[in-house]
């Protein structure tokens, strides 16, 4: 069991890693922390600390209380859901048009809205996807550091470790966090470094191979995805237009590009459940023909699978394509997260909706319309599923037609 001195020593070296790392705070740059649940107080503190120490002369923080919206779908007036918080949207908004870091603290309870009228939970998700749209153009572009982390809290702690005493869940999930988040060694930064250099090294043979299109086979997968020309295959960090170097998502395990928006055929089953608020989507197959949609069944949460597509005109396309090696960390823990940052990380997957504009050559300064022509997709969705497995295996098309193998049972193959 971990002692109370050595907890404090891991929570310090995740807000280390978390400033040092995936913020890679500038001297001079602010600090916006936005969703921090209540229960990370002591993790932001430690943060703050962190930012001050690497130079921010300011560190602004929104607190969030989940059971707010929970108590606002139940008692609001059933006409009110199109009302919006516009000064938050604008505050957001200017921080990323400043250059602040931007840290996101995604930990949600998923069964906190189950039973809650699923169109209004897909009415409060359109109307946040619309009014959030200007923010998360600019951070898809990497217009400044942006990262995503998680801490325990009550609800996420029991779905994902339900068969533990209920006093032992936090030490549990705290624990899965700072390994999973590789924070628990002697010098975290230093593996940090080792492991991204281990991803850069991937992602640099993939761009090298220039690969026209990726052939997926796995038990319910037959799945041709075609890449554009010019296609920038990520992963290990970013950099942003201010030319500072960081990691959008802690933990990762990724490497991702962009697919072309036209050119995805066949069939893929997930190998894990969407969780969204309120709603877990499973069992589920898409049929692609010239990369649209045209067919989605799923053995729960269909109708809301639907929802989803019917979004807008992109959400039917696909806008990422990620590879994770099921030796992943998160992958051989055996758990479950219902947290996408978590559960992406354990299998290779695809994002239904908005491309990166970043995993294409020169797509941070191309236009909407430019973006388009390249096979870009666009969309108010980003919604990452897994479909990788254990028995997935993926080749590389050339322009030629000729393959080779990318992936075999899951893992790497080069």
């Amino acid at each position: 069991m971990t002692t109370p001195a050595e907890f404090d020593r891991l929570l310090d070296q995740y807000a280390e890693v978390t400033v040092r790392v995936g913020l890679n705070i500038q001297p001079g740059q602010r600090l916006w922390v936005i969703g921090a649940p209540l229960e990370a107080v002591a993790f932001v503190r430690r943060v703050t600390t962190h930012a001050y120490r690497a130079g921010a002369p300011l560190v602004n923080v929104l607190w969030n209380d989940p059971l707010l919206g929970l108590i606002r779908l139940q008692e609001a007036p059933r006409d009110s859901f199109d009302e919006f918080a516009d000064w938050l949207v604008a505050a957001d908004l200017a921080a990323v048009q400043r250059g602040d870091a931007v840290l996101s603290i995604h930990a949600a309870d998923p069964d906190l809205l189950v039973g809650q009228d699923p169109t209004l939970l897909a009415q409060i998700r359109q109307i946040g996807a619309e009014k959030w749209k200007a923010t998360q153009v600019l951070l898809s572009k990497n217009a400044t550091t942006w990262l995503v982390v998680s801490v325990p809290i009550p609800g996420w702690n029991a779905k994902v470790f339900p068969k533990l005493p209920a006093e032992a869940r936090e030490a549990a999930m705290w624990e899965a966090i700072f390994r999973m988040s590789r924070v628990d060694g002697a010098d975290p930064v230093a593996d940090w470094k080792a492991h991204g250099d281990n991803l850069n090294a991937r992602r640099d043979t993939l761009n090298a191979k220039r690969y026209a299109a990726l052939h997926y086979t796995a038990p319910g997968t037959d799945l041709t995805i075609g890449l554009p020309d010019g296609h920038r295959w990520q992963g290990g960090g970013a950099v942003d237009s201010h030319g500072i170097a960081f990691v959008p998502n802690i933990p990762t395990e990724e490497v991702f590009t962009m697919p072309h928006k036209d050119r995805v055929n066949g069939v893929l089953t997930n190998s894990r459940p969407i969780s969204i608020p309120g709603v877990l989507i499973d069992g589920f197959t898409l049929t692609f023909e010239n990369g649209l949609i045209v067919k989605a069944t799923a053995q729960s949460g269909e109708a809301d699978l639907e929802r989803l597509l019917d979004m807008d005109a992109g959400a039917r396309r696909i806008g990422e394509v990620a590879l994770v090696p099921n030796s992943s960390p998160i992958a051989q823990s055996g758990e479950l997260f219902y947290n996408g940052l978590y559960d992406e990380n354990a299998a290779c997957h695809i994002a239904l909706g908005n491309a990166y504009p970043f995993t294409i050559d020169g797509g941070e300064t191309l236009t909407p319309d430019e973006l388009a022509a390249a096979g870009a997709n666009s969309s108010m969705l980003h919604l990452d599923f897994m479909i990788g497995s254990a028995h997935m295996n993926i080749d590389g098309i050339r322009a030629d037609g000729s393959t080779e193998p990318v992936m075999r049972a899951g893992e790497w193959a080069f």
